[in-house]
């Protein structure tokens, strides 16, 4: 008897002596079996924006995301928000705080993750890393390199323990972002690079950045990985969309993505096949994106709309939004501290209605024919980039400017999105671009080009050579030009000169798609401006005086 119960105590022993050793190793190596996990006790719901563009109260807004937030029952549970970039630029309150007013709100909301987009970089390098700074261990970027060290600049990723799953994030940038952005931005006072976005023509540079921080993350023991990029899909080069960055990648389990301003829900193969989530909430806070990892691990997209936080709708079909009040109130705090700057007066007494819609009708014109404020702002790019042409797409338009004083705000709400570039480039680039913006019309064309230093005649009888595909891609057929009659300062058109030119930053990154013919082109070193600081600086030196016609001084002339 004494012997049996000997041998039931050893066994006993044992068997906790191997319940110990298997949690002491689950403690200590990263890749322990699940099978030791315990389900998780609740939910994890991981909400996700991108591509605000400082659209603080606009349709969803920062307060409410935090509404919904707070509406997910906490008792069931765990929730982290993250956004996928683009956050701090897009409106004047943007840009006369240079996001940090973003920031703030973002912080005070709770975000728990970020990583940066594009156009965290338009305010120049140096304020790019201050908003790191006070963004502290909330933004997270894989490939942002350090030339000298060979290092990233920000952490890769971060892991946050939610219940008892540990679920890593990683952040990483379109390196489109490297050519988009002024070069001087990455480099040193010697016009030495001394930052990259792991730029080169394979997109190997990209993929690798982002391998090291998964296979990273795994060895520091997270239960999932998530790949916070802002990368996007349609009118992006193909090496860079987030498509690609999983079929060269594995050890991710799901891509939070951005930058395309894209709604969607797909899936893409990894490099090991294995059938991989990714996920876009669109623009402007007209959607949220909603990850919902059960208590079982499997995982589940949607997307939330205005509607579905919305109470009712206002007398004009509008979604009445349900918000926090006490972001509410906290955002109208922020926003008029930068009141005094926003309205400091640029132009005192303007004359002129400079439109963008037509006076009589109202209806929009200026993406179908020339207006006095086209004239104004292609002028401002010609004159302070010192071009001989100076061609902008109708579509960054974004507001008129009414007879009075014109502010900072009137110029950064008229152009809020844009860089301008100044490039080299042939006659004949410059005429096939002008054919892709006149190939739509009567039908109105964000891609109709206003015009400074050239004038030129469309004839609307002639069939476009220009032709559409669904994806938004262009390509040219054989036959005439709707274009005719161009000319620059007076002179005709020479197709094979080679002229300087401005055109923007969202020209360039759609290169692949609607504009082919400025693929290869020569930049000009260090000739770039933000769209509403040439504006601003222009009309503080020139005015308005000359823009008298709504219609423009006859640079367009439409058969």
């Amino acid at each position: 008897m004494i012997r049996k119960m000997k041998k039931i105590v050893y066994a006993f022993i044992s068997i906790l002596f191997l319940f110990c050793l298997s949690t002491s190793c689950k403690n200590k190596n990263a890749f322990y079996n699940d099978k030791f996990l315990l389900e998780n006790d609740k939910n994890i719901v991981i909400l996700f924006t991108n591509d605000i563009h400082c659209n603080i109260d606009k349709n969803i807004g920062y307060a409410g995301l935090k509404y919904y937030k707070d509406s997910i029952d906490q008792n069931d549970n765990y929730i982290a928000l993250i956004d996928a970039g683009d956050f701090s630029q897009g409106s004047s309150f943007g840009t006369i705080s240079k996001g940090k007013g973003i920031i703030e709100i973002m912080k005070k909301i709770g975000y728990d993750f970020c990583c940066p987009g594009n156009h965290e970089f338009d305010y120049g390098m140096q304020s790019f890393l201050s908003n790191c700074i006070d963004l502290k261990s909330i933004i997270h970027c894989c490939n942002f390199v350090d030339l000298r060290t060979k290092l990233p600049v920000l952490n890769p990723y971060k892991i946050i323990t939610l219940g008892n799953k540990r679920i890593a994030f990683i952040g990483a940038v379109t390196p489109e972002t490297f050519y988009l952005t002024p070069s001087e931005y990455f480099k040193d006072q010697n016009g030495n690079f001394i930052y990259s976005l792991s730029e080169d023509e394979t997109g190997a540079l990209l993929y690798q950045c982002i391998q090291k921080a998964a296979d990273d993350a795994r060895l520091e023991g997270a239960d999932y990985v998530i790949l916070v990029g802002h990368f996007g899909d349609y009118g992006v080069e193909k090496k860079w969309t987030s498509k690609e960055v999983i079929k060269n990648t594995n050890n991710i389990d799901f891509v939070i993505d951005g930058h395309s301003h894209e709604v969607y829900n797909v899936t893409a193969n990894n490099k090991d096949g294995k059938n991989i989530m990714i996920s876009q909430a669109g623009k402007n806070f007209e959607s949220i994106g909603k990850l919902i990892i059960d208590k079982k691990g499997n995982m589940n997209v949607e997307t939330i709309t205005m509607e579905q936080i919305s109470s009712n709708k206002d007398n004009d079909g509008n979604f009445i939004i349900n918000k926090d009040s006490e972001i509410t109130r906290f955002i109208e705090n922020i926003v008029y501290r930068y009141e005094v700057a926003l309205n400091e007066i640029l132009v005192y007494d303007n004359q002129y209605n400079l439109i963008i819609n037509d006076p009589e009708t109202n209806e929009r014109i200026v993406r179908k024919k020339e207006t006095n404020l086209g004239d104004l702002i292609a002028d401002a790019q010609r004159d302070q980039l010192g071009a001989d042409v100076a061609i902008i797409r109708s579509g960054s338009i974004s507001y008129e400017i009414k007879p009075g004083n014109i502010t900072y705000n009137d110029c950064i709400s008229t152009l809020p999105h844009n860089k301008a570039y100044l490039i080299k480039c042939k006659g004949q680039a410059i005429k096939d671009a002008l054919e892709v913006g006149a190939s739509l019309l009567p039908e109105e064309n964000g891609d109709f080009f206003q015009v400074s230093g050239l004038t030129y005649t469309i004839d609307t009888s002639i069939k476009s050579k220009v032709i559409h595909d669904e994806n938004g891609n262009v390509s040219f057929t054989s036959g005439d030009y709707r274009v005719r009659d161009i000319k620059i300062n007076y002179l005709d058109i020479d197709l094979n000169k080679e002229y300087t030119l401005v055109i923007s930053d969202y020209i360039l990154a759609n290169t692949e798609t609607r504009f082919p013919m400025f693929k290869n082109i020569e930049f000009i070193p260090d000739r770039t401006m933000s769209d509403d600081d040439i504006l601003i600086n222009y009309l503080r030196k020139s005015g308005t005086n000359r823009y008298s016609n709504p219609y423009g001084d006859g640079r367009i002339i439409i058969n």
